[in-house]
């Protein structure tokens, strides 16, 4: 309460004296608008929406990639050359027309980067006019399209080191004013294409979850997202906005023993190698309870990576709370409570282990703790705890509450992949190693069409299923509390949650009623 205090009051002490006009509002979307780096070819735009910069392509209705500043796309038999006619009235917000070169810049600039975009497979790329651009890959890529709707093209004349916190954007909004995780000033693009923004200025400012409700109780907000624990909350003036987001809330489950990855750090788990345990715990959770008692209802139950939202998932659904079958499957396996102490044991491993939750994203931390109240029934303790996210992404003998799925297979082919085992940080923190699985994900990068590696995401998923390398738990809801008469016109889409970030990405079409 202490601290929900102070922040409020610092939030008072920001915005006193300072009632928006009709043209202005202010906002807050939690942590990662005001965090800076809004540098593509750094990486960002990969995890989340980028309002600053336009794509060649982007995530459109129903998540199926389409065109934004391409008009034009030529794609070559084998699959190795993309071409693009870009338009010809995108510019900069200094005004500088945006040609085919600086999207050579940009492309080859983040490649050299090795950022999050992952260019691997982008052999060259050329302008073959100042309107037209021409990629060449090593090999097959049904990946690289959505390479190009996160990589946001940057201007060649005006980039440097520090671009990142104040961008010469080419997407609808530009940056007037930016105080790094205090708050981020905004205006209209007057050069942007699309549709440009009745606002003259938007200020987005961070607050902690904790300070959410009395920041809006302030009357000061017109947008502020709150946690789903104050999503019932009535605030006078404001109204829930409860958004349906890409995002599935899983817990890896390493597959391996322990052991040591090359790097010195440990890998595997003792417990959770077993497949009894992990298959006892998908069909065992009550993942229904699990919504309720950590998302305080706002989301849905989730036993696969995209449930029925992206196009290229396997859709997987089942019953779950199959408590006594979860426990038939154990005691076969030969995990026995021979102690009387509630924990099963075999060999003399309990069945016991830790799993962490983001300290800074409270819908995963509440849903490991729920999880470890939920699988006492089962006989296994699992322990919850809270950490920053530098320690509980190295997941590899720890395992930790991921928010998982993307319009882009990228993230599945990183976290099931065996190559990507003991590579970067992390990429397949469960060590999870299948033939048949590295076989459907190889045929789904190499091939020519959406559809046809559609099909093969979808068959590498759901033949990983079955092995539970990831316990897939809940979709949580992005919940605001928005000023009435602000009017915010669908996306037509699911969005990603990226903590609450996904909210702007159609800013530039907000209004006022009239």
């Amino acid at each position: 309460m202490k601290k929900s205090f102070l922040a409020a009051l610092a939030l008072a002490a920001v915005l006193c004296g300072t009632a928006m006009a009709k043209d202005e509002i202010v906002i807050s979307t939690g942590i990662n608008m005001v965090a800076g780096k809004f540098d593509p070819v750094l990486g960002h735009g990969v995890w989340g929406p980028d309002i600053f910069h336009c794509h060649l392509l982007k995530s459109g209705k129903d998540n199926v990639l389409e065109k934004d500043l391409a008009v034009r796309e030529k794609i070559s038999g084998d699959g190795l050359s993309y071409t693009y006619e870009i338009r010809r009235d995108a510019k900069f917000a200094d005004g500088t027309p945006l040609t085919a070169q600086d999207i050579v810049f940009t492309y080859e600039k983040t490649k050299a980067s090795a950022s999050a975009a992952d260019l691997t497979v982008m052999e060259s790329v050329k302008a073959l006019d100042d309107f037209t651009v021409e990629f060449t890959l090593s090999e097959p890529s049904s990946l690289f399209p959505y390479a190009l709707s996160f990589v946001g093209i940057v201007p060649a004349h005006a980039y440097h080191e520090a671009y990142g916190d104040r961008p010469v954007c080419s997407g609808a909004w530009r940056v007037v004013d930016f105080q790094k995780d205090q708050q981020l000033i905004l205006e209209p693009n007057p050069y942007y294409y699309g549709t440009k923004s009745p606002f003259r200025r938007v200020t987005i400012l961070k607050i902690d979850e904790d300070a959410a409700l009395a920041a809006a109780q302030s009357g000061q907000l017109d947008l502020v997202l709150v946690n789903a624990e104050y999503a019932h909350s009535a605030v006078e003036g404001m109204k829930l906005l409860s958004l349906d987001v890409l995002g599935t809330l899983a817990v890896n489950l390493p597959v391996i023993p322990e052991g040591t990855a090359p790097d010195g750090s440990k890998t595997g788990n003792n417990v959770t190698c077993d497949p009894a345990i992990r298959k006892a715990l998908d069909i065992g959770i009550n993942r229904r309870q699990l919504v309720e008692r950590a998302l305080n209802g706002m989301g849905t139950p989730a036993c696969s990576i995209g449930s029925d939202t992206l196009p290229w998932a396997a859709h997987i659904d089942f019953e779950d709370n199959r408590v006594e079958e979860a426990k038939k499957l154990l005691e076969d396996a030969g995990w026995k409570d021979t102690d009387g102490d509630g924990i099963r044991e075999k060999n003399s491993v309990k069945a016991e282990f830790t799993v962490t939750g983001r300290s800074n994203d409270l819908d995963r931390y509440n849903t490991v703790v729920a999880l470890a109240d939920n699988a006492k029934a089962l006989g296994i303790r699992i322990i919850a705890r809270s950490a920053p996210w530098a320690e509980c992404r190295k997941a590899r003998a720890v395992p930790t509450c991921w928010s998982v799925g993307a319009p882009s297979p990228m993230d599945f082919r990183l976290y099931y992949h065996s190559s990507n085992i003991n590579k970067a940080v992390i990429n397949n923190p469960s060590s999870y190693s299948n033939p048949d699985v590295d076989a459907l994900i190889d045929q789904a990068m190499r091939a020519t069409d959406q559809n046809t590696a559609s099909t093969f995401w979808s068959k590498a998923e759901a033949r990983a299923a079955a092995d539970v390398p990831f316990l897939y738990i809940s979709r949580p809801r992005n919940n605001y509390l928005v000023r009435k008469g602000l009017r915010l016109p669908p996306l037509n889409k699911i969005p990603v949650r990226n903590q609450g970030l996904s909210v702007v990405e159609n800013m530039n079409e907000w209004s006022w009623d009239d």
